[in-house]
């Protein structure tokens, strides 16, 4: 499926890729479509430059290896990091994979790289981005696992000692993935804001301590209330606007964190005297950064729950359609997985 041109995909025949030395060929199962391949659709985040095969949150089967492969063989079930790092940066020698200097993300394409991602048949990627996947984990749960990594990143910037109280803005998939990654990391209590009330109810049929059906200044109070006046040990902002991460701020104790996940919009105005005056620290994360792992392993145990946040699993052919819909903000949907042979996943 080929991004042709803003706002119009096409369903295309391509030759089946061969694995490079070092790669593997995956026969995609199940590909998730994420919010930042909607933004790429209409062309705002200046990431997909067309034409481009989108597509990154996936899992799939290893049809066949490139010479130097050690790790795995045809059969075996399989996810990627959707971020291609080089592997001998100093970043990439530190573990800041997501930092890598020569940072690639697959299927993306933005004037300095072009990399085809997984909405088709076939993909081939490196060895070292692979992850192997267990039986009970079904290949559209795995899809999820991307975004997973990402919300548990997002913790593990936020160095959490345990017991915290915890505030979410935002309860789209990445707010609701951190919601459960806040209480994996070990916070003790973790209330979601939002003014959509559907995902809310969905925040608190997951566990979420208490959910906060306001904004602005009505939430700010709401959340002094629940913390006796003191405000959180840690926000993580998922939404990137403005008036939420002022919200944000303001909703955190002296001393706290802010973790900024949210990047809609480019810039914010910062309240500056209130973040050095309370020495409040603000933590922003990108990507996700060697979590995979620890992402299978909490999905596989039911820790995160991923099976509530899909609203369909598609067939390939249908994805010009659900891009549309997700395009247009039709209410109720979350996270739309295509399956490119058109079977359930």
């Amino acid at each position: 499926m080929v991004l042709t041109e803003y706002g119009h995909l096409e369903l295309n025949e391509r030759p089946t890729p061969s694995p490079a030395a070092g790669e593997v060929l995956i026969r995609v199962a199940a590909c998730g479509i994420c919010g930042s391949d909607v933004h790429g659709y209409d062309g705002s985040s200046g990431r997909r430059i067309p034409p481009i095969v989108m597509g990154h949150e996936a899992a799939g089967t290893v049809v066949s290896t490139g010479s130097g492969v050690g790790r795995f063989r045809p059969g075996d079930r399989v996810t990627f990091d959707s971020t291609v790092c080089c592997g001998d940066c100093a970043y990439c020698e530190r573990g800041e994979i997501n930092l890598c200097d020569r940072r690639e993300v697959v299927g993306v394409s933005c004037g300095e790289y072009r990399r085809d991602g997984a909405f088709a048949e076939y993909i081939s990627v490196p060895e070292r981005i692979v992850y192997s996947i267990p039986e009970n984990l079904s290949f559209s749960e795995a899809a999820m696992l991307e975004p997973v990594a990402v919300a548990l990143h997002a913790v593990a910037v936020s160095k959490l000692r345990g017991g915290e109280t915890a505030l979410v803005v935002g309860s789209g998939m990445i707010g609701l993935l951190t919601m459960q990654a806040a209480f994996a990391g070990g916070c003790s209590r973790v209330f979601v804001a939002d003014i959509d009330a559907s995902r809310l109810e969905l925040a608190r049929s997951m566990g979420a301590t208490d959910v906060i059906p306001c904004s602005g200044k009505e939430l700010i109070h709401e959340c002094l209330r629940l913390t006796g006046g003191a405000g959180v040990d840690v926000a993580f902002e998922a939404v990137g606007r403005n008036e939420t991460v002022n919200v944000a701020i303001d909703s955190t104790r002296k001393g706290g964190t802010v973790t900024l996940i949210g990047n809609v919009t480019p810039e914010v105005k910062l309240p500056l005297q209130k973040v050095v005056s309370r020495e409040l620290r603000l933590q922003g994360t990108a990507a996700s950064s060697g979590e995979y792992p620890e992402a299978i392993k909490l999905i596989s145990s039911g820790r995160i729950q991923v099976k509530p946040l899909i609203t369909q699993v598609a067939g390939l052919a249908d994805g010009p359609r659900w891009f549309e819909r997700l395009h247009a903000r039709e209410p109720n949907l979350m996270k739309i997985v295509l399956v490119p042979s058109g079977e359930a996943a």
